[in-house]
């Protein structure tokens, strides 16, 4: 499936990500820093042999047989997830985690929504990296498992720490990462760059609120894509508002923060036609405004640019795979201060489309700025479709918790590539309803074309039929992220670590792009036919 990725990915810009991309067969110095992860797959019955991975069978028998004897005398059943370290196996490796891959065989789950195959990798390699670096280990290679790409996802997401603010004598050094006995470093590669992605919108969403302002985030960002060859344009103020920005502005004046708009441009084939857009909502500090967040769970929600942080690690993996897409990506930042000049719950702001727009509850502001997002980015750039990701709503925790975004589209084509994408990179996502139903619960009011809070339950449906106002006519996708791009609580995806942010869709947004960038047959005949009609 993936063979078109790999073409494309030997083009890469490798040397704009910072994990060592090589195979390395040169791991005879410093022993004991050296560690290797390899699988055991889960015994059905308790009187069957283990069964090892295919690269663990060569590395017994380099042992002559020690590392199953150990497994036996260990009683190790290959559960999922469990990790068992030994010592002095090898020669040339200090450390040897045997991780539970779970049973044989695991593939796409239909009641789960996601290929169990993949996703029982990333947790073995990750386990295994991550009680390793924890062990001391500097250097880890990698048993690739049968599925390489998702070794090196689950250990590369595993390993990383966001570490910016500890003093530099108590930082955990992150381990470098190689596969082991394998020759698919196509692959194995792809993998770190999804993960080295996600650990960019990580380590942007995790940041303090003084520390990542609109402008220093427009920094990060110009940093992280220009070695690309990504373009940016970084707008200010004053050209919000010489485009009319009102929704946009509004929420901006009330902080002494300026606002920037970041414009993103990533051409990847100039036959491929008009972009897709990708909109990220990126208030860097949301304190509700004068609708103020309960304070115990506010310091959250530095996170609210979590939406804007994946956007912009999503373009750099496209641009690093160089992906045969056109993207544009569009981030207004700001910040939602209580103030004197912070806007009030009963004002009316007029759009750039000159919808008249009821602000009922400060603390719905994102929603404010992906309208002016969405009027300006499909007037100037014609997009084929709209693909916006944002911490929209609380409700949309209630309803999915940290186990999927939630996801809104006019487009059951659409729909089916991120259901597709989020199978495979274990991140899932999962459909919500767009009904008319909410529709009237923003748009009925005597006095306004709408409101930003609308009326009754299901906060979440209701931000989606807001923004669904702004698209009138163009695919699109809308990702609410609420529960699943900020804080990891509890279980759950066990190579990233609790109580830190997540960066998740990001994975899911980079292989939804490569879906349509290199789609099948039949992806390919529904693509075409969606353009003829467009």
């Amino acid at each position: 499936m993936l063979s078109l990725f790999a073409r494309h990915f030997r083009k890469a810009r490798v040397g704009v990500f910072s994990q060592a991309l090589r195979f390395s067969s040169q791991i005879g110095e410093n022993r004991a820093e050296k560690g290797l992860v390899l699988g055991l797959y889960e015994q059905e019955i308790d009187t069957e042999e283990p069964r090892l991975s295919s690269t663990a069978i060569h590395f017994d028998a380099k042992t002559d047989g020690q590392l199953l004897s150990l497994i036996k005398e260990c009683n190790l059943k290959g559960k999922l997830g469990s990790v068992k370290i030994f010592n002095n196996l090898d020669p040339a490796i200090g450390s040897v985690a045997v991780v539970g891959l779970g049973l044989e065989g695991a593939g796409y789950n239909e009641l789960e929504a996601i290929d169990e195959g993949f996703e029982n990798v990333r947790i073995a390699a990750g386990t295994g990296a991550s009680a390793l670096a924890n062990d001391g280990c500097t250097q880890i290679f990698v048993d690739p498992m049968e599925h390489p790409e998702q070794a090196a996802e689950g250990s590369g997401l595993a390993t990383w720490r966001y570490q910016a603010n500890r003093a530099k004598k108590d930082r955990k050094p992150i381990p470098k990462l190689d596969l082991y006995d394998s020759a698919e470093v196509d692959a194995w590669t792809r993998g770190l760059f999804k993960a080295d992605a996600q650990n960019l919108a990580r380590s942007l969403a995790d940041a303090p609120g003084n520390q990542i302002t609109p402008t220093s985030f427009a920094q990060a960002a110009v940093d992280a894509l220009c070695p690309c060859g990504v373009n940016i344009e970084v707008r200010n103020k004053d050209w919000a508002e010489a485009k009319n920005m009102a929704c946009f502005l509004s929420v901006a004046r009330s902080s002494c923060e300026p606002p920037i708009f970041l414009e993103i441009s990533y051409c990847g084939d100039e036959k491929a036609g008009r972009p897709v857009m990708l909109a990220g909502k990126g208030i860097t500090f949301n304190s509700g405004g004068l609708c103020l967040k309960h304070p115990e769970d506010m310091a959250q929600f530095r996170a609210s640019m979590a939406g804007a942080a994946a956007v912009v690690a999503t373009i750099r993996a496209a641009a690093a795979l160089s992906l045969p897409i056109n993207l544009v990506g569009l981030v207004p930042l700001c910040e939602n201060m209580p103030s004197g000049m912070a806007f009030k719950p009963g004002d009316v702001i007029t759009c750039m489309n000159g919808k008249t727009i009821a602000v009922h509850d400060t603390n719905n502001a994102g929603r404010l700025m992906l309208a002016d997002t969405f009027v300006y980015g499909q007037t100037t750039f014609k997009p084929k479709m709209i693909v916006d990701v944002a911490t929209l709503s609380d409700g949309i925790i209630h309803a999915l918790g940290g186990a999927a975004s939630g996801v809104f589209s006019n487009s059951d084509f659409l729909w089916s590539q991120m259901q597709k994408a989020g199978a495979i990179s274990g991140d899932r996502v999962w459909r919500m309803p767009l009904w008319q139903y909410y529709t009237q619960k923003v748009t009925e009011y005597s006095n306004v074309d709408i409101s930003n809070a609308g009326r009754g339950k299901g906060s979440a449906c209701l931000g989606a039929a807001f923004l669904k106002e702004f698209v009138p006519c163009v695919d699109w996708l809308h990702l609410d992220i609420t529960g699943v791009g900020m804080l990891k609580k509890g279980a759950g995806i066990p190579y990233l670590v609790n109580d830190r942010m997540t960066g998740r869709p990001t994975r899911t947004l980079i292989q939804f792009l490569y879906q349509l960038a290199c789609p099948e047959p039949q992806t390919q005949s529904a693509l075409v036919k969606k353009a003829e009609q467009n």
